[in-house]
């Protein structure tokens, strides 16, 4: 059965003649089934940990749009608190953290092979997905690349141009190369600890690698990436590995070949066209409808939905938004989608 899921073959190189489709963010906050699971578990950390609840909304997008993976539901920043890091959330801001500024802060923090007692509630809800999803749909596992989780531990909440990550990274370089040494190794652990559980594909969120230019591009997004998809690849070489330096630009251009990575996933601050020229030749490409799309729906919706398909008709291609789905948007306006991708 495995090789007759869509997601598995276009992964694995195969052109087909309608894209699967997924999305991310796809079990969240747009659902009102979700808000009612989330209101039960009490807040969004609970949620998490809840193997249960964290399953039930992980599978109400199946059920309602029947798309080709689900996503599991958790959190990039699980890891973090797994190392030693205090979080919290603040209603209607968003995550908080204990900030790692100095080498004392750092020094506090586990090593990476000590995660997975408080992260085994996660491995538990793949476990429970696996036995509950659809035979076809595909199960996704994934994690927050390094340098976008770092740049949330070291200013302790997001920021718009990840300035505190940067100045630590110029200033105190050696430091902040141990911090993503230690996320390298914790992710690759947890990943691996996921695929174990049953995840068919992994996902790396690096959903700030825009703001890295040049030889930092390289350094702090790349070669992290590249290190966890080595290292997976070795202890799981059946595992196909999604990679997304959201921002990269030009530097989607060989993304996949530099990290051995199976697909990239490209935002919508690129066209289809261009990454069917420039990025899709190396292999499956995952992409890439503007997220607003499915909060103003209507023609420009369909239109729109229809042109990716049709630029990204030549080779491999998974269907998915340039970035997560807004709280904003209309359920209507995914099913509205998926029809569109199904009679392109």
């Amino acid at each position: 059965m495995a090789q007759q899921k869509t997601i598995l073959r276009a992964l694995a190189g195969e052109r087909l003649p309608t894209p699967p489709i997924w999305m991310m963010r796809q079990a969240g906050r747009y659902l009102p089934e979700y808000r009612a699971t989330r209101a039960q578990a009490g807040d969004f950390l609970s949620l998490c940990y809840n193997s249960e609840l964290a399953a039930e909304v992980t599978l109400q997008p199946i059920r309602r749009y029947g798309f080709d993976a689900s996503i599991l539901f958790a959190d990039i920043l699980l890891l973090p608190q797994a190392l030693g890091a205090d979080l919290w959330f603040v209603t209607g801001e968003g995550p908080r953290l204990s900030t790692i500024q100095s080498q004392a802060d750092f020094d506090a923090l586990i090593p990476a092979n000590g995660v997975h007692d408080k992260l085994a509630p996660i491995y538990e809800t793949v476990r429970i997905l696996r036995r509950e999803l659809p035979s076809e749909t595909t199960l996704i596992g994934f994690a927050g690349a390094p340098w976008t989780v770092a740049t949330y531990m070291v200013a302790g909440r997001g920021t718009p141009d990840q300035g505190p990550a940067h100045q630590l990274k110029d200033e105190n370089p050696a430091l902040f190369q141990q911090i993503i040494d230690r996320l390298v190794d914790g992710t690759i652990e947890y990943l691996s600890q996921q695929i174990q559980a049953g995840a068919e594909v992994i996902k790396l969120f690096d959903s700030w690698a825009g703001s890295l230019k040049g030889a930092d591009f390289d350094r702090y997004a790349l070669e992290p990436t590249k290190r966890i998809i080595s290292a997976l690849k070795e202890k799981h070489p059946d595992t196909p590995i999604i990679a997304f330096p959201r921002g990269a630009g030009a530097r989607y251009v060989g993304f996949a070949k530099a990290t051995g990575a199976d697909c990239v996933a490209v935002d919508d601050s690129v066209t289809a066209e261009w990454v069917a020229q420039n990025v899709q030749p190396d292999g499956c490409v995952q992409g890439n409808l503007a997220s607003s799309h499915m909060v103003t729906g209507g023609e420009n919706l369909v239109s729109e939905t229809r042109r990716i398909v049709k630029a990204l008709s030549g080779g491999p291609h998974i269907f998915n938004l340039g970035h997560g789905i807004t709280p904003d948007a209309s359920p209507e306006n995914v099913q509205l989608m998926i029809d569109a991708v199904r009679s392109a």
